[in-house]
């Protein structure tokens, strides 16, 4: 008797919790626009790749589920719909969200920094790189204008000097154990 109750309730429990793993999904936002051709649709598809997410700022607009990409994506289907072409969708869009709004932003004097800062910095970085690697093989060569008299005589006292310290090396204990591992 008691074995049929705890059954009863773990198919109750299991049917529950079934029930809101399957509501879950409903919950999904799919966008069901209706085109009048397939230019259209082909339009609407390469808009929507190129501008971004304002708000998730790291996804296009046809990856996000964002309430403003969602509004964003509806307006690309107004005007598309209106017949507007690729470049007015973008002047509106830009003229609305700034220069932020698109992938592929234009080239102006507001925007040169980011068309052309990385291939400058580029250049900048491999002529370093060349400049540093003549230099390293010049002074690898000696042939850098300094000249070092390797053969020059060491005087009396530097000599003396020398072989004080090279005494005093040969008299030192190397040996690297210490006194209490020796016994």
């Amino acid at each position: 008797m008691i074995a049929l109750s705890i059954k009863a309730v773990t198919i109750k429990v299991a049917s529950l919790i079934l029930a809101c793993l399957l509501s879950v999904t409903s919950y999904a936002a799919i966008d069901v626009y209706d085109f009048d051709s397939v230019q259209q649709e082909a339009q609407y598809r390469g808009l929507i790749e190129e501008f971004r997410c304002p708000k998730c700022q790291n996804q296009n607009l046809a990856g996000s589920d964002a309430p403003i990409a969602q509004d964003l994506k509806q307006k690309v289907y107004d005007l598309i719909k209106d017949r507007r072409s690729d470049a007015e969708i973008r002047d509106y869009m830009q003229e609305r969200y700034g220069d932020f709004i698109s992938y592929k932003p234009p080239v102006r004097p507001s925007t040169w920094i980011l068309w052309f800062f990385p291939p400058l910095l580029l250049i900048v970085l491999l002529i370093g790189w060349f400049w540093q690697s003549k230099r390293r093989q010049v002074v690898a060569r000696g042939q850098n204008g300094v000249t070092v008299n390797s053969t020059a005589a060491l005087t009396s006292a530097e000599k003396a000097e020398l072989d004080r310290l090279l005494s005093q090396a040969e008299n030192v204990d190397h040996d690297i154990t210490s006194i209490e591992d020796k016994k």
